[in-house]
């Protein structure tokens, strides 16, 4: 006997079959496939909801089967069901109703690991590191289904009661906190790093970006920079307008930006820059690395193609694909890649090839030989199909295990949480330094604390193993094998003495940042960045800065 919810949706299988059949009788065989398969579709999820033995949720089926037909496209490719639109705002926008802080999860825990500056978390008091165990007098722990973060999203000036555990406080403190449009910055950091460096952390490509970049820009040059280190490390990109926007900041009105070529002829166009520029004279490095994406990729691949700045750091992501929103019935949305784009040069910074995907279903990377050269502006090579590869290199820094371990256990937000607590009061960001006695202080807290890593060379004994235990001359080199893991076997109490600086430098931003949020972490990296560092380096030598730019460093 049927459900009126069986019904329902047999019924709307087979409409949806019966009204795809007039592709039938199309000649274009491309359209026969696609009603073909269609069909097959509906006719069989009408057969999964009539008979198979456990009721199924109609919608995550088709969203999970939805998912696994875009994942064999791109990563960039996404469906966006109804219930996931606000999350889809607050991707293109920023923007998002709640209280402004980042909950993460840690031992079926609900921690406050960030709080965003001006947001009602930081008025009501709610501190890093405090954990959520109730919203609304409901503890969480029974609510295992919904996100926690989601908890705390509403409509604005709704209130919500937060019951919080307290490192040091005897019982749970309650704080009431007032909903409100939360805004996460683009910019989350501007300032002077010397007296004449400027610094903007350009972090996010969402609908503000290139207004708060031009305004961190006036601002910094009011307080009188003279030249610019601009950060889009770690920049996953966003709109391509922004890029466009930002770009045309430092390049004259009507320079060529970007041009967007996909299947849709219709569609291909090439963008100018339409604004006049704020400034086409000062020095500029932008730092670039690995995790840079997107438009974070057009604005330093243009600003190399034109000479207009020298690029630091690490060869850039590699993502050279344009995404369109397209609205779907329901409320539901599709984020398709629809073109590759072109900086001025000529070249598409496209790494992978995700058309020709390997028999197991993997994608590789374009090789070197296929790679075609292009000039800058001033006549330097640069080269398509790998990212954007940065003027002056930096290596990439490697953390020592014991960082790695130390950070993945939580132990350094930790032992931040609990400085915090000791020490109502600290000097500001840039001032900031542990004792040689407080990192002892650390050294002691970690006695009983439960952690433990590999190095590298460990690893590689153990590859070594195992390939003798293949070959079968393991028992005649075994011996010499011990003795060498013993000789190599790291010891926790040395590595915290070898390792002494890195710790301290992760524990000091750890620590300012519960402090002084984003921006006191930003601060506190200056003195240790290599990429920053590097930057400073070449303002101080500006004939090299400008031989770079010439194609004669």
């Amino acid at each position: 006997m049927f459900t009126r919810k069986r019904l329902t949706v047999a019924l709307g299988a087979t409409l949806l079959a019966g009204s795809l059949g007039f592709f039938s009788f199309r000649n274009d065989d491309r359209f026969f496939e696609i009603a073909r398969n269609l069909d097959i579709y509906a006719t069989l999820f009408k057969e999964l909801n009539l008979y198979y033995v456990d009721e199924l949720n109609p919608n995550r089926m088709v969203k999970n089967s939805i998912d696994a037909m875009l994942k064999s496209l791109d990563p960039y490719t996404n469906f966006f069901a109804e219930d996931e639109i606000e999350d889809y705002m607050t991707m293109t926008t920023g923007r998002y109703n709640g209280i402004g802080a980042l909950i993460g999860s840690r031992q079926g825990r609900s921690i406050v690991m960030m709080i965003y500056e001006g947001t009602p978390a930081e008025k009501s008091g709610l501190q890093i590191g405090d954990e959520i165990i109730k919203v609304d007098g409901v503890d969480i722990k029974t609510r295992r289904e919904l996100d926690s973060d989601k908890l705390l999203r509403g409509q604005t000036n709704t209130a919500v009661k937060l019951t919080v555990k307290r490192f040091g406080a005897k019982d749970p403190i309650d704080l009431n906190v007032t909903r409100d449009v939360v805004k996460m910055t683009n910019v989350p950091y501007y300032g002077m790093i010397t007296n004449e460096v400027g610094y903007i952390d350009l972090k996010d490509f969402t609908g503000t970006a290139s207004r708060e970049v031009r305004n961190a820009f006036v601002e910094l040059k009011g307080k009188g920079m003279k030249k610019l280190v601009l950060d889009v490390r770690e920049n996953p990109g966003g709109l391509l307008n922004m890029a466009i926007d930002i770009a045309n900041i430092w390049l004259p009105r009507e320079s060529e930006i970007v041009t967007t070529k996909g299947k849709v002829t219709e569609w291909n166009k090439t963008y100018t820059a339409l604004n006049p520029p704020l400034d086409l004279e000062i020095p500029i490095v932008v730092l670039t690395n690995s995790r840079s994406a997107s438009a974070a990729e057009i604005v330093s691949g243009v600003i190399q193609d034109y000479d207009r700045g020298v690029l630091v750091g690490q060869l850039t992501y590699g993502k050279g694909l344009v995404q369109t929103t397209r609205e779907l019935s329901y409320n539901t949305k599709l984020k398709i890649t629809t073109a590759k784009y072109y900086i001025p040069s000529g070249r598409c910074i496209q790494a992978i090839d995700y058309s020709h995907r390997n028999p197991d279903g993997s994608v590789g990377k374009i090789p070197d030989s296929l790679k075609t050269a292009f000039k800058t502006k001033a006549g330097r090579p640069v080269y398509d199909g790998g990212g954007v590869t940065p003027d002056v290199p930096v290596e990439a820094s490697t953390p020592a295990p014991i960082a790695i371990s130390l950070t993945n256990k939580g132990l350094i937000f930790d032992y931040a949480i609990k400085y915090r607590h000791d020490h109502p009061t600290i000097k500001p960001a840039r001032e900031f330094r542990l004792t040689d006695a407080e990192y002892q202080d650390f050294i002691s807290w970690l006695k009983d604390k439960e952690y433990d890593y590999t190095t590298q060379v460990e690893k590689e004994l153990g590859t070594l193993e195992a390939s003798a235990k293949k070959e079968k001359s393991f028992d005649q080199i075994q011996d010499q094998l011990k003795a060498l893991r013993t000789k190599l076997s790291h010891s926790k109490d040395v590595d915290l003495v070898t390792f002494k600086g890195e710790l301290k430098t992760l524990l000091e931003q750890e620590i300012v940042g519960h402090y002084y949020l984003q921006k006191g972490m930003k601060e506190a990296s200056f003195a240790t960045d290599p990429e920053v560092k590097a930057a400073l380096d070449l303002f101080k030598d500006m004939n090299r800065y400008q031989a770079i730019l010439k194609g004669k460093p």
